[in-house]
């Protein structure tokens, strides 16, 4: 089978991979030009993914994967195009469909009877069927349902072990109509291995959702359904620390029901996944109360993280801070959306001297983002760690000269490496 990714990004370059793997033809199509050449010289155009750079050393090597910016003609010769191209939403919680409209009237013009288009990028409900089609239609003259197949699966995998994801968790396809849907679920069958999961209600593998917007729902529901449920960990932390409490002991214990799992609380959790898709929700239903408090009160964490900092230091002003960790993940270079940006936002409203480090980032690419890099072993009067890389647990209070106050907003610091230094970790009680 020859197939067409659109988008070779974090998900996209694996999702190639994975069906070149399988032994399909596959070109990886990107609007940038360093990506393809990187991707056609066997070099992983980003760090951090399990087992990419050898898959992809492999599938490049073996003729079953190639690169180019031409979308267009790759559609033209492939059999099914799966799409992959980023969506974000502007500050209103309005999503901007300018680089997926973009992408979808490129491959519009190369589309052909018989090809199967598959969006993955999560989308608000009705998207698939009420933009998507119409605009291929529209460019195209062909019929969608009729003369092509259109579904949509959404990804459900986390950058750093896509690969293993793809095994674990079950596709999801729903297409505009019956014809759509079965091409979308063979498709998947044919490209896509399954672990065997005995906890699941149905065994794993390409699960049939019928329609398009079931398949889009299921993904804004389980991510939505994470954001709410962090924000209700994040004000029993808050709740947690007036009232002389360890979060972590309740929750730990709360989540030894077998109906029940909270998350640990912490500085708001970045990516594309967690702070973005509750707004698309929230655009197709703007009365969901619940889900936007949830969101306001994720999104406030960081300036509490702060507020915990000016309460060990008395003030802020004048203070040098060093914010630990650019990622919203650790062990992932990633910083969208990440709580640095609000982190360090706040600081400055409060008057202080911020820095910033991560040992995924040069100093280039941290001055890059509009931060001040932190010169190892310079004297600071505070600092807040931001992202759970493993290279913090070793940290100690004796490679920061000057060290008043920490606040650990992700638990990933040894607490015993810091004695003497006034230590606050969110949730917790200010004399723990």
């Amino acid at each position: 089978m020859k197939i067409a990714v659109v988008a070779l990004g974090k998900i996209g370059l694996p999702l190639a991979v994975q069906f070149a793997k399988k032994g399909h033809h596959v070109t990886g199509c990107d609007v940038n030009q360093k990506t393809v050449d990187l991707v056609n010289a066997s070099t992983e155009p980003f760090p951090g993914e399990a087992f990419l750079d050898e898959y992809l050393k492999e599938v490049v090597a073996s003729g079953h994967l190639k690169a180019t910016t031409d979308t267009t003609a790759a559609v033209a010769e492939a059999d099914a195009v799966v799409v992959v191209v980023p969506l974000f939403v502007d500050e209103e919680g309005v999503p901007d469909f300018g680089w997926m409209d973009a992408a979808t009237e490129k491959i519009a013009a190369g589309l052909k009877p018989g090809t199967l288009v598959s969006y993955e990028t999560t989308l608000p409900v009705g998207t698939t069927r009420n933009r998507f089609a119409p605009l291929l239609e529209k460019i195209s003259g062909l019929k969608a349902g009729e003369d092509f197949d259109l579904v949509f699966s959404p990804e459900r995998v986390l950058t750093g072990r896509v690969f293993a994801d793809l095994r674990k968790y079950p596709k999801l396809v729903g297409g505009i109509n019956a014809k759509s849907t079965k091409s979308g679920v063979d498709f998947y069958n044919a490209v896509l291995d399954f672990d065997d999961r005995p906890d699941l209600n149905q065994p794993n593998g390409v699960w049939d959702l019928v329609t398009a917007e079931a398949s889009e729902m299921a993904k804004l529901a389980e991510t939505t359904y994470r954001d709410v449920n962090i924000a209700l960990a994040n004000q029993f932390a808050i709740f947690a620390e007036g009232a002389n409490i360890d979060i972590a002991k309740v929750i730990a214990a709360s989540n030894s029901q077998p109906y029940s799992h909270i998350h640990q609380p912490g500085i708001a959790v970045g990516g594309h996944c967690i702070p973005i898709y509750p707004r698309f929700y929230l655009w197709n239903d703007p009365k969901a109360t619940v889900v936007r408090s949830a969101r306001e009160a994720n999104a406030a964490m960081p300036a509490h993280a702060v507020t915990l900092l000016k309460d060990a230091l008395g003030s802020l002003s004048g203070k040098k801070v060093l914010a630990l960790g650019i990622s919203y993940r650790g062990g992932v270079k990633e910083s969208a959306f990440s709580g640095i940006f609000g982190t360090v936002t706040a600081l400055k409203a409060h008057g202080a001297e911020v820095y910033v480090a991560d040992p995924m980032y040069t100093d280039e690419e941290i001055a890059g983002l509009g931060f001040t890099p932190y010169v190892a072993g310079s004297a600071i009067d505070g600092l807040i760690l931001q992202a759970d890389h493993k290279e913090y647990k070793s940290l100690s209070a004796s490679e920061f000269p000057g060290l008043s106050a920490v606040v650990d907003g992700r638990r990933a610091l040894n607490r015993d490496n810091f004695a003497g230094i006034a230590f606050r970790v969110i949730g917790a009680p200010a004399s723990l």
